[in-house]
């Protein structure tokens, strides 16, 4: 494949995109199969998968291979990004949804304000006047607003796109970004360390180890629906606490 890219690199033409789309084309199957998890079912995966293959094709036309970065690298950030994007066009989550994640997501800056400290669910469903049976159904149902990248919980409160964009180029290393990325992820590591150890375990092995709801949950030996409560769960106390460090 490094000849056909130099090929395309030198004349991008349409038979040497096509196979560079086809040779890739699984990064698109296996994003859109993450990204699907836990998703309404009739939301269906082939519509992600048609998404993210325009992902792809831009990855392709926009790649860089100058800055250092692998390709499969970037083009699963651009596959992913585009399917989110087209899910956020069809505005698939109800507003009532939307409506209940930012309740929840306001008690929680609260709870977190008062006590210092991840607040247990026994807590947060006292602080929204609901039992922890109505509190974990209603995790279930705001599984529909979790489906966020990490880098967008990194970029909390802040005007910036993805990660991979934000690389710096080897030739032209901007200092003041460095020291930005390195204290996004200052804070994001500070947040994931007051997680609960199980949110923890869930968050590491699905976003760094990349496993799914269903290996996860083999894992802890819980059901899929119950490691999707932990992540919805996880998800909400990270944009909490992040949007809290950021002032907003």
């Amino acid at each position: 494949m490094q000849a056909v890219w130099r090929k395309f690199r030198t004349c991008p033409e349409q038979r040497l995109r096509e196979r560079l789309v086809l040779h890739y084309a699984p990064l698109v199957k296996y994003v859109a199969g993450r990204v699907g998890t836990g998703l309404p079912t009739h939301v269906d995966v082939s519509d992600l998968i048609q998404s993210g293959i325009f992902g792809l094709i831009d990855a392709i036309e926009k790649f860089e291979p100058e800055r250092g970065l692998r390709f499969e690298t970037y083009a699963m950030q651009r596959i992913r990004g585009a399917i989110l994007d087209d899910l956020r066009s069809q505005d698939w989550v109800p507003r009532v949804v939307r409506s209940r994640a930012r309740e929840v997501e306001r008690a929680l800056e609260r709870l977190g304000g008062r006590l210092r400290r991840t607040p247990t669910d026994t807590e947060v469903a006292a602080e929204l006047g609901i039992t922890l049976e109505e509190l974990r159904d209603l995790y279930s149902q705001l599984q529909l607003t979790s489906v966020v990248a990490l880098e967008d919980l990194m970029a909390a409160g802040r005007e910036s796109g993805s990660l991979v964009d934000t690389l710096p180029d080897d030739d032209a290393i901007d200092p003041v970004a460095v020291l930005v990325d390195r204290d996004n992820r200052r804070q994001l590591a500070e947040a994931i360390a007051q997680l609960t150890e199980r949110d923890r375990i869930v968050v590491s092995l699905y976003y760094f180890e990349r496993l799914t709801l269903a290996e996860i949950g083999r894992v802890l030996g819980v059901t899929e629906s119950r490691v999707s409560q932990l992540h919805t769960r996880a998800v909400l106390r990270l944009r909490a606490r992040l949007t809290e460090q950021a002032g907003v």
